[in-house]
């Protein structure tokens, strides 16, 4: 068995402190390594970049020397039965994907943290993780989906168990004076922990989640994990999630939970996206944890792993977190049409759609993606919404051509049943043959123009056949995919901002937009339009006052200079999206489940 300790070296400094053990045979070498990066997270991370003291020592506390091999791994011979390695980890990333410590928390990704013996990777793995020496400290707990050693109490700092390494990453570890709550689902423990101050109801936020939970595991059949862990950290502000097998870490706004001032039947919109958040992650316990491409059966997570299939595991997923929402009563219909409008939006306003499939954002996603340029609005497209839109349509085809006997939700049991529960990668055709028989003829065509051409989606007449109507809308604002009616006029600009102490900062450009034609750019500074200053609402203001076909000046900071510029107001558009229900008989048949037919 491969032995951890990890502990609080220095929360000031955010060092943690790794003591490495296993036993070794004489003379043989060894390959040490970290991970580049890690599951759910389709972007190269170094992790290794973080080490910043390690050495190496036989059972007779002899020196052993450590060879750098390349940025994230060492190589080692051994010099008798025992080697011991030592080293620190910077921790102060307060994301979901690394490692943080300061005085209040503490928190790690195995896969940032824990260095692999590549020779031994499938040995069981026992980490000890050590409390804090500083008084202030005493009453730190731990969170944690690892299995507890016999010995160790739940939220105990102590012995866990890993069946290998790839066990030993999927579970990160929250440390610190943490809040936690406890419901059970179906007989399995959830466990809802937040790691800094906040002032939710957390007894509303366990019944609510708890109903996202059932949906879930109702629709799979089964949960596959005895206990599971909703690790939040919370900020001022932050948005994002990380899946793993039983648990997940999320990161929101110590005002995102619900206000326990406000009746039990009021849901806010930043609450509603937290819980939508907290169906999406967990969903992914079952769509890509279990259910996953075969090029990552197994991981190599020492570098790229490239899939075509994101669409399905991000798309899908997002399509279900939000439809849960309504399926479990915590919104009303419409109110989720207005969020499938919001994402209908986003992909509509640009012309990404146009230049990239959604198997092209898949298989680039660790460069187009994760580290999008300024270009990007206009250039790619996102598997996670235009794939939630792809599965919005594979749902409505499997129902109307199977009489309404089946839907997406059989699709996904099949696939738990056929390739989660089996550990068998799927591939692309494994989705489209599914579909196929669950239509009882074939959809191929459709569905492979929709995968890889680059065109619009258009669901105007799937939506008609369940009673939903598609309407083509104006932007409402200029910040905004918020949409409202054709019928009145609303100035656009065609840019997203960001308010600063002077001026409003350019955050995106759209193609063929007023702000485009004028020549602004990411990271100008908008000063002036009509030598009026300009803030975020009196901009709005400014620009509705003016009919179309107005030409106004515009002054702005690029770097240091100040330049100036022509811009032409003109009317929103119809790129923004809207759904009605028109007929309230059909649109029952789309939201029956159907997890068992």
């Amino acid at each position: 068995m491969i032995q951890y300790q990890i502990s609080p070296l220095n929360p000031n400094s955010h060092l943690f402190e790794v003591l490495l053990s296993f036993k070794s045979t004489p003379g043989q070498s060894y390959t040490l390594s970290l991970p580049a990066w890690l599951p759910g997270s389709y972007m190269i991370r170094d992790f290794a970049k973080n080490i910043t003291e390690i050495s190496a020592f036989d059972s007779n506390e002899q020196a052993i020397s450590l060879s750098k091999v390349d940025k994230q791994t060492w190589s080692l011979q051994a010099s008798n039965d025992q080697v011991q390695v030592r080293y620190q980890v910077f921790a102060f990333d307060l994301s979901v994907r690394t490692a943080y410590l300061d005085s209040q928390r503490g928190f790690f990704n195995g896969s940032s943290t824990f260095l692999q013996v590549q020779e031994l990777s499938e040995q069981a793995c026992k980490l000890v993780i050590a409390p804090s020496t500083l008084a202030e400290h005493s009453q730190w707990r731990v969170a944690t989906g690892l299995t507890r050693a016999k010995a160790t109490e739940k939220y105990q700092f102590g012995e866990y168990i890993a069946d290998n390494y790839q066990h030993l990453i999927d579970c990160p570890v929250a440390i610190g004076d943490f809040d936690s709550t406890e419901f059970t689902v179906e007989g399995v423990v959830h466990h809802l922990v937040f790691t800094s101050k906040h002032y939710g109801d957390t007894q509303r936020l366990a019944a609510d989640i708890s109903k996202l939970c059932q949906h879930h595991i109702s629709l799979f059949g089964e949960a596959p994990f005895q206990e599971y862990w909703f690790i939040t950290h919370l900020q001022a502000h932050g948005f994002g999630g990380l899946e793993h097998k039983n648990s997940t870490i999320l990161q929101a706004s110590r005002f995102d939970l619900p206000n326990p001032q406000q009746a039990a039947t009021e849901l806010n919109e930043n609450y509603k996206t937290f819980l939508s958040l907290c169906s999406h992650e967990y969903f992914h316990a079952w769509n890509v944890c279990r259910i996953k491409p075969k090029e990552f059966v197994p991981y190599n997570l020492q570098q790229e792993s490239y899939t075509q299939q994101l669409w399905a595991f991000e798309g899908i997923t997002s399509y279900f977190d939000d439809f849960s929402l309504f399926r479990t009563g915590l919104i009303n219909f419409e109110d989720y049409l207005t969020l499938l409008a919001k994402t209908a939006t986003r992909v509509y306003r640009g012309v990404g759609e146009l230049k990239q499939s959604v198997t092209a954002s898949s298989f680039d996603a660790w460069t187009k993606f994760y580290q999008q340029g300024p270009d990007a609005v206009n250039n790619i497209v996102s598997y996670y919404t235009k794939g939630a839109l792809i599965a919005l349509w594979l749902d409505l085809t499997i129902r109307s051509k199977s009489n309404n006997q089946y839907s997406l939700d059989t699709l996904m049991r099949e696939l738990w049943i056929h390739f989660g529960r089996t550990n068998i990668g799927t591939s692309e055709e494994d989705f489209i043959n599914i579909a196929n028989l669950l239509c009882g003829e074939d959809i191929s065509s459709r569905f492979k123009q929709h995968l890889y051409n680059n065109e619009r989606i258009d669901l105007t007449a799937e939506l008609a056949t369940y009673g939903v109507e598609l309407q083509k809308q104006k932007f409402k604002k200029l910040n905004s995919v918020e949409t409202t009616s054709a019928v009145h006029y609303h100035a656009y600009l065609g840019a997203q901002y960001k308010a600063q102490a002077l001026g409003l900062t350019i955050t995106q450009v759209l193609e063929q937009s007023p702000a485009a034609k004028a020549g602004l750019a990411v990271n100008d500074t908008l000063l002036a339009i009509d030598k009026i200053k300009v803030t975020e609402q009196s901009i709005q203001a400014i620009l509705d006052h003016h009919p179309a076909g107005r030409e106004l000046t515009c002054d702005f900071f690029r770097d240091d200079q100040l330049l100036s510029a022509t811009l032409q107001v003109i009317d929103s558009p119809l790129a923004g999206i809207a759904f009605k229900v028109v007929d309230n008989n059909l649109v029952k048949a789309w939201q029956d489940i159907i997890p068992n037919g």
